[in-house]
This record gives C-alpha cells, structure tokens and sequence, in this order.
C-alpha cells in the first residue's frame, strides 16, 4: 500500500468538485474521518462512489493551525 498524504486526499475532493460543479444535476458530496491505531486517520469521501484513504498524522500538539492543509 502506498502512502497517502493529506494533499492526495484534498486533490481528490477539489477534483470531484469541480466534476460536480460541470454535471448538469444533483450532486452529493460528504466527508468522513475516523481516528485509527497508531497515529493514522481513515478519510472516506462520498460522492456516487467511496474514495478510501488512510493518512498519518501528527499528534495534535505537534501541528499548528494550518499544518493539515498544507
């Protein structure tokens, strides 16, 4: 399995957007995150289908504000 960073995740969630945004219908789009062992999160984001990704991250005094967007 290859790493998954949260830059991956965010330019699957920009690209389905913009897919969503040129579809002439409805659109749904949902995002879910679930803390796992071993500093590590499971990000599901619907949207017709399930995009699974497990992303490391650091312990929350670790990071600043920003630090999972960049």
């Amino acid at each position: 399995m290859s790493t998954v960073t949260n830059q991956d995740v965010l330019n699957r969630i920009v690209h389905l957007y913009h897919d969503m945004f040129a579809h002439d219908g409805h659109s749904d789009l949902r995002v879910e995150m679930k803390i796992l062992r071993r500093g590590q999160k499971e990000v599901i984001v619907y949207c017709g289908k399930q995009y699974r990704f497990v992303v490391d991250f650091a312990n929350k005094a670790e990071r600043g504000p920003l630090a999972a967007c960049e």
